[in-house]
C-alpha cells in the first residue's frame, strides 16, 4: 500500500517544514477539528506522527 501525505496539522511549528501545507493550530482541539475537516474535504486518513502532529494522508 502507498500513501500521499496531502497536509501536516501541529500545534508545534518548530518541528515541521516541508513540501506540503502545513497548518499551525494554537490548541490540541483546533489541530484535531482541522485534520477531520480536511480529512472528509480530500477524502483521505488522519495519523497520529505525535501528541502534537497529525498528517493527512490519502492511501493509494
Amino acid at each position: 500500500m502507498r500513501g500521499l501525505i496531502l497536509a501536516v496539522i501541529t500545534t508545534n511549528k518548530d518541528r515541521i517544514a516541508g513540501g506540503v501545507p502545513i497548518f499551525i493550530e494554537s490548541t490540541t482541539e483546533k489541530m484535531q477539528q482541522t485534520a477531520f475537516t480536511l480529512e472528509k474535504i480530500l477524502d483521505a486518513m488522519v495519523h497520529e506522527v505525535s501528541d502534537d502532529t497529525l498528517i493527512i494522508v490519502r492511501h493509494k
